[in-house]
């Protein structure tokens, strides 16, 4: 992904950093997390700029988050699709939570992950999706109401990718496990004889405890830590 936002967004390499926050997405609370914990940089999954600015103002309520980072010192490093699509990354990460076998690439440049469970029913397999990923809830996309579909082999992909489900579809995956989900997407996926579930782009929250325990294993005198800041837009009721 050439356009991508990834690496060091804000900041500089000269500083020296002795306390790392491991964070999904940079909001009001996860700067002001920051500034208590005196963090000198913020390690998150979704980038604080994601598009080029005309201005730089605090009348704007994104653009004030990124000027309350400058004026306190703290610097901020991205990895969004990177992280996705690397060996051992948050999709293969997903994978080991759901315990697939015969893992391999979803798409041709490597975003998402296809492979093999134990055969079990989409009720089975919905209920252990929320128990590994601690979900609240979450959306099947189906018009079988018993939800009596036998799921053998899987597709997932972290984030919003609803537009790759050809890909799931030509790796013959049974179930596809994807956020943000359209309403048009989902019955166009039913069309082509695909079921999928939409857990919410927030499972991607894994990235803190995963990227968290790859640093600490480096032997080294900076403190990570992994952000407690509650970030999910959306509450399941």
């Amino acid at each position: 992904m050439a356009d991508d936002p990834v690496g060091l967004q804000l900041g500089t390499l000269d500083k020296e950093i002795k306390t790392v926050m491991v964070a999904l997405d940079i909001r009001e609370q996860t700067v002001q997390e920051a500034i208590d914990k005196q963090v000198d940089v913020i390690l998150a999954k979704h980038p604080v700029i994601f598009r080029p600015l005309d201005n730089l103002t605090d009348q704007d309520t994104q653009q004030k988050i990124i000027l309350d980072l400058a004026r306190a010192g703290i610097a901020v490093y991205t990895s969004h699709t990177n992280i996705d699509i690397v060996s051992g990354g948050l999709n293969d990460y997903f994978c080991e939570v759901l315990e697939m076998t015969e893992v391999e690439e979803l798409t041709d440049f490597g975003l998402g992950r296809v492979g093999n469970i134990q055969p079990q029913t989409l009720a089975v397999f919905a209920d252990n999706l929320k128990a590994r990923f601690e979900l609240t809830g979450l959306t099947i996309v189906s018009y079988d109401q018993s939800l009596s579909k036998i799921i053998k082999r899987v597709a997932i992909c972290g984030g919003s990718g609803g537009k790759f489900y050809p890909d799931a579809l030509a790796k013959k995956a049974d179930v596809y496990v994807t956020g943000d989900i359209y309403y048009h997407t989902a019955h166009d996926m039913l069309s082509s004889g695909l079921t999928a579930i939409d857990p919410g782009h927030h499972i991607e929250v894994l990235f803190i405890k995963k990227v968290a325990q790859v640093l600490s294993a480096f032997k080294t005198d900076v403190t990570v830590i992994e952000s407690s800041a509650l970030t999910n837009p959306f509450i399941r009721h």
